[in-house]
């Protein structure tokens, strides 16, 4: 049995999630701003269908991605390199969760609902959720959104409606947080596709640790868009 949350209900200890299914911590509770930055400063997130109970999750072990550690292939590096694309941030945040949340050919449905939607555009707003954008000829194409605090970044989902725009986004990402000192992107679950990225599993509760760090630490080289207080300004020579 996994606790129900009340609106005032402390999430339970991460060490009591169950094993199976792997890393369900409790059900109920809400989605506002207070309660999603109680969850991710925590290691936990909200993982559900819609109209379905909401479900809060903390598995181990954890995918991670440490910045320094992606994996650009010979191909991608030609890709990085070409100028048909723009990468932008934080310009089309909601575009780019509807984007996440539409049908793929691999999947019957989306977990990803209008409640989810509201919550992180709020987030959003308040300058924890951010997204990067792959562009082609004026056209998002690509791209993913995360949550941001202190000089951790937890990944939430991506899309790619062109080949490779999704790991475009998720380069110059990497290549970013790098230089700003973040230690860890979370990836939630383990996937063939992100393990080719470089991303590997890590005991929770190194997780854990490693994350009670990198929250409270200051992200003194974020550079914001003028005139978006809540918008990250990507380096000119990433991939230069």
């Amino acid at each position: 049995m996994i606790p129900w949350l009340a609106s005032d209900t402390p999430f339970p200890p991460v060490e009591t999630a169950l094993d199976t299914p792997g890393g369900l911590l409790a059900a109920g509770g809400d989605l506002t701003v207070p309660r999603l930055l109680e969850a991710y400063r925590h290691g936990i997130f909200p993982w559900f269908n819609p109209g379905e109970p909401l479900l809060w999750w903390s598995p181990d072990p954890r995918m991670v991605l440490i910045p320094g550690e992606f994996v650009i292939s010979r191909s991608l590096a030609k890709t990085l390199r070409n100028s048909g694309h723009e990468v932008r941030c934080d310009t089309a945040f909601e575009q780019v969760m509807r984007c996440c949340a539409a049908p793929r050919a691999t999947q019957s449905g989306t977990w990803i609902g209008e409640d989810m939607i509201a919550a992180y555009c709020e987030l959003h707003q308040l300058g924890y959720a951010h997204s990067v954008e792959t562009w082609v000829g004026g056209r998002l194409v690509g791209g993913l959104y995360g949550v941001s605090i202190g000089r951790m970044f937890y990944g939430e989902s991506m899309f790619s409606l062109v080949s490779n725009a999704s790991k475009i986004a998720l380069a110059h990402l990497a290549r970013q947080l790098e230089r700003w000192q973040f230690g860890m992107i979370d990836c939630q679950m383990n996937t063939p596709h992100l393990a080719s990225l470089g991303a590997r599993e890590i005991p929770r509760d190194e997780f854990i640790a490693r994350l009670k760090e990198l929250i409270h630490c200051t992200p003194m080289n974020e550079r914001f868009v003028p005139g978006h207080p809540t918008g990250w300004q990507l380096d000119r020579d990433l991939f230069t």
